[in-house]
């Protein structure tokens, strides 16, 4: 398990994580494997739901309320390495009635950018697998979050 240090949003900050890069995360060349940025980020936007007060273990398991991406447009910036920890900064962009925009930027230790993501999730039931609005506690977690950063 990686560890995992989500730090609360001041005023005008986005949520974070820090992720050391570890051996597995890397080919052979010493630098992160595309897909597994993916991993990466799924496992910000887990710890950010948790952060917000709604745990997936909850939403997911108890309530059946998914959250797959239905998009995710990706910018490779510059390539991060074996032992690295990088800065991954979560800002919410919009939400929808059953549709949420979230903007991520990766930054190194230096604050040189590394890979930037526009991902958007939807709202979903685990019993139909279709779409459905955002339930009200979630919508007043996300709207709170998006206040204060």
């Amino acid at each position: 398990m990686q560890a995992t240090h989500p730090t609360s949003p001041a005023e005008g900050e986005p949520f974070v994580a820090q992720r050391l890069i570890r051996f597995g995360h890397c080919d052979p060349a010493g630098i992160v494997f595309f897909p597994r940025y993916f991993e990466l980020l799924n496992g910000v936007v887990e710890d950010w739901w948790g952060h917000i007060g709604l745990p997936w273990t909850e939403l997911i398991t108890e309530r059946r309320v998914g959250m797959p991406t239905a998009q995710l447009d990706t910018a490779f910036v510059a390539p991060s390495r074996l032992g690295e920890t990088l800065r991954f900064e979560l800002r919410v962009a919009r939400l929808g009635s059953s549709s949420l925009h979230l903007d991520h930027r990766v930054v190194g230790e230096r604050g040189d950018e590394r890979v930037r993501f526009a991902q958007c999730l939807v709202a979903t039931s685990l019993d139909t697998h279709r779409p459905i609005p955002w339930p009200a506690d979630l919508r007043e977690a996300i709207h709170r979050f998006k206040e204060t950063a």
